[in-house]
């Protein structure tokens, strides 16, 4: 179960990465705020794609916690902007696109699975212990 959830957080963070790394230069004009739409796409892929690869060979409570939330900020991103015209939010632009299209999906489902699998991960990891507890205590004769 472990492996099947490690590779599901990943496959879903992978998914967003690509979607976002895609759909980037697209996002390039989008007007308000001084950081540009472009850039937060590109980095919204690049942190997916490696906590992705943190979940998929160190799967820890940490690692299911940061993907999780990557994973829910993205759902929670492309929601608001879809239902809400919030505008320019300091230095973010105003990406409010309220047509759905089917990279939308895709990446709704990818982090929709990347986030319930993550919380799941984050419920069943077992916690690391400290190095003391873990050494085999020796015969008391």
């Amino acid at each position: 179960m472990r492996y099947v959830l490690r590779v599901l957080v990943a496959a879903g963070l992978i998914v967003d990465a690509v979607v976002h790394w895609r759909y980037a230069p697209q996002m390039k004009y989008v007007p308000g705020g001084s950081i540009h739409a472009d850039k937060i796409f590109y980095a919204q892929a690049v942190v997916a794609g490696v906590v992705a690869l943190l979940v998929l060979f160190h799967a820890r409570r940490w690692t299911y916690a940061v993907a999780f939330l990557v994973a829910a900020s993205a759902v929670g991103a492309l929601l608001l902007y879809y239902y809400v015209d919030v505008g320019a939010l300091g230095p973010l632009p105003n990406m409010h696109e309220p047509i759905w299209y089917a990279q939308k999906t895709e990446s709704l489902v990818g982090e929709g699975i990347a986030a319930v699998a993550a919380v799941i991960g984050f419920l069943t990891v077992r916690p690391s212990r400290p190095a003391a507890e873990r050494r085999v205590p020796e015969r008391v004769r």
